[in-house]
């Protein structure tokens, strides 16, 4: 169950990085595209949080 959380974890942050970085390049919305790169780095943090071995 954790595996499956972690795997959609690190494709919305793939999804949300990736949506930031064409929002930014393509200069359509700088605040959001910020935000979503803020939001994906966050959540790879997390992934990365939740998968050190506890121990």
């Amino acid at each position: 169950m954790s595996g499956t959380i972690l795997s959609l974890l690190m494709l919305a942050g793939v999804a949300l990085t990736g949506g930031g970085t064409y929002l930014l390049v393509k200069k359509i919305d700088r605040k959001r595209g910020i935000l979503m790169v803020i939001a994906g780095l966050v959540m790879f943090g997390n992934v990365a949080i939740w998968a050190v071995p506890m121990g």
